[in-house]
């Protein structure tokens, strides 16, 4: 080559090679000394010495370069070492007109450039695929052809099965002893490498092993509660739970949840919503394929058996969803009670948990709220009707109590205690009944504070309590008929739906007031005349229906037949509380009054559902009905169905089958 030339010097002066890369070089090494090279770029424009040749880049390099650039009168050698760049502008060219020069000092057309005993390498492994047990030995052979005589690499940095290479001139062989399941899927590479180019083939390693439980961890408490494990196999093991010894049946809320998944790894957990205390034990965790199995275990503890205060409470009143004083005080009173208590019918429920579901009672008041005030000599008692904890109930006769009508039948409950706190109970009471006014709400009509006692005067709901009326008309009436030999028709499956809708109807109410209930169930609703249903109580159900309730101590009573799980285990009250309570009313409406669970003890009870059992339907209910039942009874809270969907539900099965009334005469 002429270097003294003024033209080729300023030939040499422009040269300038850039190639662009979307990703890091590793070609330091392969980066002529005339040139700098960066993340990005390379620049060669040193007249002296020039290049005249640039090695070719690896593949890994080769796949980064976006773009190649050589300025026309680039002194670059027709050599073998150049092919490569050939055989890429050959791909994209981008119009370049590339030159280089001969051993004769001529120029000629790059794209014609065949340099003699200059091949890109070829490369073939065998075997391609393996598919052999853990602790097998495996041969690979690569062999390769090309000239100049390529360099045959292996990739085994990361490989964990002992290994050793014999090389020969095109061929090398990889032995591979005593396969390890780390190795599993791993891709092993045989690369050909010369100054024309690079070429690699593969061998996929398909190890097959027994499971192994690499960590099974004692229970965490995050949304649910959770059994954390780590499971390897090839196959992908089969997995089985037991709890002391016994298989576990996995089901909505105990199951398998798995976290991360790979060909060969499971990690996850066993999934607990809300467990309690028949759920501790040992878990034993099993896990097999073809080839052999793996078991750990674990011991969980999610709550204190049953009688300790984890479950329920006997010390602390406050926190039970009734509250009832049997030992001769009388209505608790504000300070025991909290500023938040809730007034259904005439049962005081102090608030606990979730306050988002109760608005405070100060707001519940309206700033304009007024309570009837009833003169004493207006009232005129006719018999008692019963006798709570707060004092007595009396069926009276109200006269001037509305426009239209000179005197009405009510009943009057009267307040035993006269002490500073319980009369601002009782004020206080008047005041947030007088704001809960609904049809299928039983009314308030005031209240007579002339003297002692104080008494709150309601509506009289000639039939009594919504369980004897269903009681005393079904299949058993004459069991309850004290010897008297009255016929009592029998409830028609009209009138049950026509009972249920109108409950829905006041549990609407009671919801978009933001009040939960807690104690619904057909005992503390009412019937009047017409078959006219209303949730209220006055007070004495606890003591009429002492075995509905589970008591807790000296004075609380739970009502457990009619509780969910959580309400159970949590002391969660809310309106979805609410409606599984009313799915059971209407498991009694359509048993004519039977009490659930009438075959269980109370502590069976309380197993059973939280085990997840449900009422099983009841001969005289309609499929419909029951698939409602079900969708209060859903264990999950956010899962059952909403009170309005409910109301809607009933009200089109009743509209279906038409009521006539004359059961009541």
């Amino acid at each position: 080559m002429d270097s003294s030339a003024g033209e080729h010097g300023m030939a040499r002066l422009g040269l300038f090679l850039v190639v662009m890369l979307g990703l890091m070089w590793r070609f330091c090494d392969a980066c002529p000394a005339s040139c700098t090279c960066s993340i990005s770029r390379i620049v060669c424009i040193d007249s002296v010495p020039g290049i005249e040749d640039f090695p070719v880049l690896t593949l890994d390099d080769m796949e980064n370069i976006t773009e190649m650039l050589f300025l026309y009168g680039n002194p670059l050698d027709c050599i073998c070492e150049n092919l490569w760049i050939k055989l890429r502008l050959l791909e994209d060219m981008d119009g370049q007109d590339l030159k280089c020069m001969d051993d004769r000092g001529e120029t000629t057309a790059f794209a014609k450039l065949t340099p003699p005993d200059c091949v890109v390498p070829k490369v073939e492994l065998t075997p391609k695929t393996v598919t052999q047990m853990q602790g097998s030995n495996v041969e690979a052979v690569c062999t390769t052809t090309g000239s100049p005589l390529p360099e045959l690499l292996w990739n085994l940095d990361l490989l964990s099965t002992q290994h050793e290479i014999e090389a020969l001139e095109t061929k090398s062989t990889l032995t591979l002893s005593g396969l390890s399941p780390d190795d599993n899927g791993r891709v092993i590479i045989c690369s050909a490498e010369n100054m024309v180019g690079q070429t690699e083939a593969t061998l996929q390693l398909n190890i097959l092993f027994a499971p192994t439980i690499q960590q099974l961890l004692k229970p965490e408490q995050n949304h649910h509660w959770c059994i954390p494990f780590s499971v390897t196999g090839n196959p992908k093991p089969k997995l089985e739970w037991y709890q002391d010894n016994k298989h576990l049946k996995e089901q909505d809320y105990v199951h398998t949840q798995i976290h991360l998944s790979t060909d060969t790894e499971d990690h996850g957990c066993l999934q607990l919503v809300n467990p309690t205390h028949i759920h501790n034990g040992v878990y034993r965790l099993v896990a097999k394929n073809e080839f052999g199995r793996d078991e750990k275990k674990v011991s969980a503890q999610f709550m204190e058996p049953l009688g300790s205060s984890s479950v329920i409470s006997n010390d602390d009143d406050s926190a039970s969803p009734l509250h009832h004083v049997s030992n001769g005080n009388n209505t608790p009173s504000s300070s025991e009670m909290g500023p938040d208590a809730v007034i259904i019918g005439m049962t005081k429920i102090p608030v606990i948990e979730n306050p988002q579901y109760f608005r405070n009672s100060g707001s519940m008041l309206k700033s304009d709220t007024f309570v009837q005030h009833i003169k004493r000599h207006n009232i005129v008692l006719k018999r008692e009707l019963g006798e709570g904890a707060f004092g007595k109930v009396f069926l009276a006769e109200c006269y001037n109590l509305t426009p239209d009508q000179e005197k009405l039948h009510v009943a009057v409950k009267t307040l035993k205690e006269g002490s500073e706190s319980g009369r601002a109970d009782f004020y206080r009471e008047a005041e947030l009944l007088t704001n809960l006014q609904h049809e299928h709400i039983v009314t308030f009509y005031g209240v007579c504070v002339d003297s002692d006692p104080l008494i709150m005067v309601f509506e009289y709901m000639k039939h009594g309590d919504l369980n004897k009326f269903l009681r005393s008309h079904g299949p058993d009436a004459v069991l309850m008929s004290d010897g008297q030999h009255s016929l009592m028709v029998e409830l028609t499956q009209s009138q049950m739906l026509h009972i249920a809708q109108q409950i829905a109807a006041g549990m609407v109410y009671l919801a978009s007031q933001h009040f939960v209930h807690r104690d619904l169930a057909t005992r503390n609703c009412l019937v009047g005349e017409n078959l006219l249903v209303k949730i209220g109580d006055f007070g004495m159900s606890r003591d009429v229906y002492s075995t509905d309730y589970y008591r807790v101590g000296g004075h609380t009573m739970l009502p457990i037949r009619w509780m969910p799980p959580e309400s159970i285990m949590y002391r969660r009250f809310t309106t979805e509380s609410d409606v599984w309570s009313l799915g059971v009313v209407l498991w009694e409406i359509f048993t004519y009054g039977k009490q659930p669970w009438y075959q269980l003890s109370n502590n069976e009870v309380i197993e059973c559902i939280t085990q997840g059992r449900v009422l099983q339907r009841p001969r005289t209910c309609p499929k419909e009905v029951y698939d409602l039942m079900l969708g209060c009874w859903q264990r999950e809270p956010y899962m059952r169905l909403n009170i309005k969907e409910i109301h809607s539900m009933l009200q089109s099965l009743a509209k279906a089958s038409p009521v006539y009334l004359d059961i009541l005469g």
